[in-house]
């Protein structure tokens, strides 16, 4: 385990806090003991073209290669070892895993947790996908879609704005110019290879450079990127294309404040993970660019969101009218988002806290490793993802910590949580 000095905070906040943050504590400390154990390795979830041993045998076909990818991705245990899959640092996930030792950082004032942070961040600088504009990063695997195939390291503006958004984290923690150097070639592809669908005068930014369609959390993630860092260094080209994709998106927003994933007849769905990302986006852009006409679509996206993705016991919900599959991404980023609004919304960080105490008590390993998947009381998959699941929950079970030891309010919401 991790040495007892490592998370001692800085400025001490009330006992009723760090009791409701001991358990938070103690499930990032287990987790981060897996992390070193495997080198900040693990698998992901459509990792399975990576299939050495059986790969050749989908031929180069499209369906072929659809099937052995959700065969692997969708069966209730880890096939991956004997098909050939190796476990593998993911981009997005050295992201995610940056952010929350920046977070361990701002809450600690200890020197490992920044030491930490910056060797995420040089690796992400080491292993950027070539040959396009600027900084950008994509999977470690062949992808295969419905619609498109996606060679490896093809960059994603997901993958590229959240690990862009670290490296903003670490420039306002730290100071250090290089880290706003890497945010502004990361927006110097989003502006220059990707493209963006037009729609009178709103525009969708692409999410891949061989790809057209629709796509909300891809479009508001590019547009939350340039925002922020166009809030530094006053490009008002950057500004403008954030801008009216931010319109896009509002003006899809439906009418009960939910979107669909994409603006495509087989897009049509509105899940718990991909509407927190936009939540984020918009709140991102508000606060870079002090513009707050999109205010009300926020708001009324993130109320739609809260009443119907959780259950009374901080269960977070897969689908706005289901619940299973249980997934360790959404338990994360509810988890993440829910403490984003707390500035919004008073119960948001009680909720925060329920799903996290849901989510150690239900999908952590006794290893320290979180889950993959529930699809039933007895069905579990127990695939150790990095990027889906352990990276993502680190920085969201961080930011948590952080919100907890150092929210002046959270004890008033204490009789909230134990509800």
């Amino acid at each position: 385990m991790l040495p007892a000095r490592s998370l001692t905070l800085e400025n001490p906040a009330s006992a009723e806090s760090i009791a409701a943050a001991k358990p938070v504590l103690h499930s990032i400390e287990r987790l981060l003991h897996w992390l070193e154990i495997h080198d900040y390795r693990g698998y992901d979830t459509f990792d399975g073209l990576n299939a050495r041993y059986v790969r050749p045998l989908t031929f180069n076909n499209a369906l072929l290669r659809i099937l052995l990818q959700q065969g692997v991705r969708r069966f209730p245990l880890n096939l991956r070892p004997f098909l050939g899959v190796a476990p593998e640092r993911s981009t997005k996930g050295m992201g995610f895993l940056a952010r929350g030792f920046i977070r361990l950082y701002q809450c600690t004032s200890d020197a490992m947790w920044r030491n930490r942070a910056e060797s995420m961040l040089q690796w992400l600088v080491e292993n950027q996908s070539p040959g396009y504009s600027g900084a950008c990063w994509g999977n470690h695997f062949d992808y295969q879609s419905r619609s498109v195939f996606v060679k490896a390291l093809s960059p994603s503006v997901v993958w590229t704005s959240l690990i862009g958004h670290a490296f903003l984290d670490a420039y306002d923690q730290f100071g250090n110019a290089k880290y706003l150097d890497t945010a502004i070639s990361c927006c110097e592809h989003i502006d220059r290879d990707l493209g963006a669908y037009r729609e009178g005068d709103t525009r969708c930014i692409h999410y891949f450079p061989t790809s057209t369609h629709q796509v909300h959390n891809a479009n508001t993630l590019g547009a939350s990127l340039l925002a922020r860092t166009a809030s530094y260094v006053g490009n008002s080209s950057w500004l403008d294309l954030a801008t009216r994709a931010m319109q896009y998106t509002a003006k899809y927003q439906r009418d009960n404040g939910s979107w669909y994933y994409g603006e495509a007849g087989n897009l049509g769905w509105v899940d718990n993970f991909h509407t927190a990302y936009v939540l984020d986006c918009f709140k991102w852009y508000a606060m870079a660019t002090n513009d707050h006409r999109f205010e009300r679509q926020m708001m009324d996206g993130y109320q739609y969101w809260k009443e119907n993705f959780f259950l009374s016991d901080g269960t977070p919900r897969y689908y706005d009218h289901k619940t299973l599959p249980l997934d360790i991404q959404c338990c994360s980023q509810a988890i993440d988002t829910l403490v984003f609004f707390r500035d919004r919304d008073a119960g948001s960080l009680p909720l925060a806290l329920k799903v996290a105490q849901w989510t150690i008590k239900h999908m952590q390993d006794r290893s320290g490793y979180f889950y993959y998947r529930r699809y039933s009381r007895r069905i579990v998959n127990k695939t150790p993802t990095l990027h889906w699941g352990q990276a993502t929950m680190f920085c969201a079970l961080a930011g948590l910590y952080q919100a907890l030891v150092g929210s002046e309010h959270f004890s008033n919401n204490l009789t909230a949580i134990a509800q």
